[in-house]
């Protein structure tokens, strides 16, 4: 990895940071936040608030990939994504003043979530161009990812308890440095020559490219032909809807005065005893998938992560509870990288947009399902149900897709990881 490797990998390693900073600053004054917008107060409101958002994710991810892999250029997309994304905060701000009601400010939060989904899912992908090691990239993106939850979850809890727009205020500003930073890292030709390096890497190795950028249908067709990527789309859509389950029901579960109590600076803190491990930990574990391969972190990841899940929803008091959100975080970073680099690893470099794009479509619907599942089981059920229901479809993944992940996703990689940073 060159020096211009490394200043761009941290450039755009910030971008990812502050786009998860800037979404999840809003979770924990959600429950405030969807009365102030019009909405009568529950979870149910909270659950469209978010759906609104992931479903508009689900929808363009594919689109802006794909757009991306047949211009050759992501940069002003990302940025773009970034900016327009400030916009429609600024815009959900003025909903109450303009005198609409919550259907407006639903409207406004498919139209933000279009555009970040662009500036997300291309950040990563361009993670994905740089050299060093799939494993080692992919890390540093959830590095970001869960660092960017954290102190979001922290500093939105706080800046909720003062007023209930302070976080959509914060979260415009975040959004628009964001676009501004992205607009400095250089514009890599997509698909251009790439050497593959770590576990799983056969895909890519000695890959150069021919000088022609593909069209748009080429790049989906690339990516519809390799069919061995279900598998980490499969783990992306059940490890997400956990993180959905616990970014709606969580909040609500820790706040809830029957359970404990928390206000919205305690349910945030929470929160980030999960986010802080996840991040901390990711980029460790993903060197360490390049060095052992895919499979161990993968299974065994999902298996630890469901058990704990289940943990959260049954423990008796405050502090266990506490101590699962560190174990779930622990769990969830030893999984997540191996996942993302199981995607570098098995499509091709001129296609690589496409098919991040289609693993966050993926990881969208577990978010989308995780706000359904997880407040609708509420509802009907109680908390600890919701618990068991989800930490139960992590552990059925896991174990349905055991021999599948073992056909992918060697346990001891082809070749060694490349690179020294």
């Amino acid at each position: 990895m060159t020096g211009d490797d490394r200043g761009d990998r941290r450039r755009l390693v910030a971008v990812v940071l502050a786009v998860l900073i800037s979404q999840v600053l809003l979770y924990p004054g959600v429950p405030d936040l969807v009365v102030e917008l019009g909405a009568p107060a529950g979870i149910d409101a909270g659950m469209w608030f978010l759906v609104a958002e992931f479903a508009a994710f689900v929808t363009f991810a594919v689109v802006w990939g794909a757009a991306s892999d047949a211009l050759g250029r992501r940069v002003p997309l990302v940025a773009a994504g970034a900016l327009g994304g400030a916009a429609s905060y600024a815009a959900l701000a003025a909903v109450p003043r303009l005198g609409f009601g919550f259907p407006a400010a639903l409207l406004v939060r498919v139209v933000g979530g279009s555009l970040t989904i662009g500036a997300f899912s291309l950040a990563i992908t361009m993670l994905m161009d740089l050299g060093g090691g799939n494993g080692r990239n992919m890390g540093a993106a959830g590095l970001a990812i869960g660092l960017g939850a954290a102190v979001g979850s922290v500093v939105g809890g706080a800046l909720a308890d003062l007023g209930a727009f302070y976080p959509v205020y914060a979260g415009a500003v975040v959004l628009a440095g964001a676009g501004l930073l992205a607009a400095t890292v250089d514009d890599r030709k997509a698909g251009g020559a790439v050497t593959g390096s770590g576990a799983g890497g056969d895909a890519v190795d000695d890959y150069a490219a021919d000088g022609d950028d593909p069209g748009f249908r080429e790049v989906l067709s690339r990516t519809r032909e390799t069919p061995g990527l279900l598998v980490p789309f499969a783990f992306g859509f059940v490890d997400r809807l956990t993180a959905g389950f616990f970014a709606l029901v969580g909040v609500y579960y820790f706040q809830d005065s029957a359970t404990f109590g928390l206000s919205a600076t305690g349910a945030g803190a929470t929160l980030a005893l999960f986010f802080v491990p996840f991040a901390l930990l990711q980029s460790p574990f993903g060197s360490l998938s390049d060095r052992i391969g895919r499979f161990t972190p993968v299974v065994v990841g999902s298996l630890a992560y469901g058990i704990v899940t289940i943990g959260v929803g049954v423990a008796p008091v405050y502090p266990v509870a506490a101590g699962l959100m560190v174990l779930v975080g622990v769990c969830g970073a030893l999984m997540a990288p191996a996942t993302m680099a199981l995607v570098t690893d098995l499509v091709d470099p001129t296609a690589r947009g496409a098919a991040m794009g289609a693993f966050n479509v993926f990881g969208s619907l577990g978010f989308l399902t995780g706000f359904l599942v997880g407040g609708g089981a509420t509802g009907a059920f109680g908390y600890r149900t919701a618990f068991l229901a989800v930490g139960g479809l992590e552990l059925a993944i896991a174990l349905a897709l055991f021999p599948a992940v073992r056909a992918v996703a060697p346990r001891a990689p082809p070749t060694s990881p490349t690179g020294d940073d």
